[in-house]
């Protein structure tokens, strides 16, 4: 008899843990999108070279494909000292700050969504 007392406390207590897990749900970080997200942050810091609406006349960074195509290089050449050769921006003497170079990281990661 003591058996299935301590079976049914045993039965109940886990039940009891399962749903109080699951009524914390972990706050969801929504996930990075070109069009939300990267766009901006390449207008403001790579124009005017990769812009070329403002007479930029390298490989252009205004759309989807190519910020795609190029992410790691983009992510290796802004994470560069200012000294290093290939450092981007370009003519700048200070790095991206840290936030906008893990938001790069954090699309790739994501999955690199477009929208």
């Amino acid at each position: 008899m003591k058996k299935i007392y301590v079976l049914s406390l045993m039965a109940i207590v886990s039940l009891t843990l399962v749903y109080c897990s699951a009524s914390k749900k972990a706050a969801r970080v929504p996930k990075l999108t070109y069009t939300a997200n990267l766009a901006t942050i390449i207008s403001t810091n790579c124009s005017p070279c990769h812009i070329p609406a403002k007479g930029g006349n390298k490989k252009p960074y205004d759309n989807y494909a190519n910020v795609q195509m190029d992410i790691d290089e983009i992510i290796r050449r802004i994470e560069l000292k200012p000294t290093d050769r290939g450092f981007m921006p370009f003519k700048k003497t200070e790095q991206l700050p840290a936030e906008v170079i893990a938001a790069f990281k954090q699309w790739k990661a994501d999955g690199m969504l477009e929208n």
